[in-house]
């Protein structure tokens, strides 16, 4: 059964999602981000280009020609192909193919619309009978 870990109140979901693909690649080798639009894609995808400034984790588009051979997909298509161990979600919804993956990660905003929207995917998979571990980031810069 997936596990599922929520990161909350955090003031920016994009720099906690760059460090957690970059943990998750690291550790698992291959990464499923699952964006809200596209400008979320677009604005995680930069910022996957300037993060690490020494590093460089390997990420393109779901339907980029080389999405199969590339470790990290960052997409706003609710769907996957292919295999990936951790998934994480800057979607307001659950994904609904969260259940192909050994592990999900759930970015939770500080404000007010994301904390709800958090709640109902907390609520979502708890009903579900999924076990949940909350990180909490708040106070840290």
């Amino acid at each position: 059964m997936t596990s599922i870990d929520f990161y909350t109140h955090c003031s920016d979901r994009l720099e906690v999602a760059a460090r957690l693909v970059a943990k998750a690649y690291a550790a698992h080798g291959s990464v499923r981000v699952l964006t809200a639009d596209a400008a979320l894609t677009d604005e995680l995808d930069r910022r996957l280009w300037q993060w690490p400034a020494t590093g460089f984790l390997p990420h393109c588009r779901l339907a980029h020609p080389l999405a199969g051979e590339t470790p990290i997909i960052v997409d706003h298509a609710p769907e996957h192909q292919g295999p990936a161990d951790v998934l994480v979600n800057l979607h307001r919804e659950p994904p609904p193919f969260f259940a192909r993956f050994a592990r999900l990660v759930e970015i939770v905003g500080a404000d007010d619309d994301g904390i709800a929207a958090g709640r109902e995917r907390w609520r979502y998979y708890k009903s579900r009978g999924y076990e949940l571990r909350q990180h909490s980031l708040a106070g840290r810069a």
